[in-house]
């Protein structure tokens, strides 16, 4: 699995956000290193330096092997609850992906009766 960050230009000490992020990505969502081949993230302060409220932005892109892939965002006050809000969403999203993908096989059908259930209705 790859792990790209990208940061805009009004975020400061780059290399170390970039390197904590690859760490809490790794830690968060490696269970789904199998299945996802890249994770981009990308995090920006949308009004650099006027003061404000959620004025931090995190985008999480997840591309999956063979399938469409799954971006989320989040904004929030600070880079960390972006990044950490925005890693929730994309762990929920890829257990959904991930269950649809691999589980729809393993229901029960509505259309086939269970074993025995057809003889019953003509037992005398």
């Amino acid at each position: 699995m790859q792990i790209q960050v990208n940061t805009s230009n009004g975020v400061a000490n780059k290399e170390a956000l970039e390197r904590w992020a690859d760490g809490q990505i790794r830690q968060t969502l490696g269970r789904f290193a199998d299945t996802v081949t890249r994770i981009e993230v990308h995090l920006s302060d949308e009004n650099h330096d006027a003061k404000g409220g959620a004025d931090k932005r995190c985008v999480m892109e997840a591309r999956l092997a063979h399938h469409p892939p799954l971006a989320v965002t989040q904004h929030a006050a600070s880079l960390d609850e972006a990044f950490r809000g925005a890693s929730d969403k994309l762990k929920r999203s890829l257990d959904n992906a991930v269950s649809r993908l691999y589980n729809h096989r393993d229901r029960d059908s509505i259309r086939t009766a269970p074993d025995g259930a057809a003889d019953e209705g003509n037992a005398p």
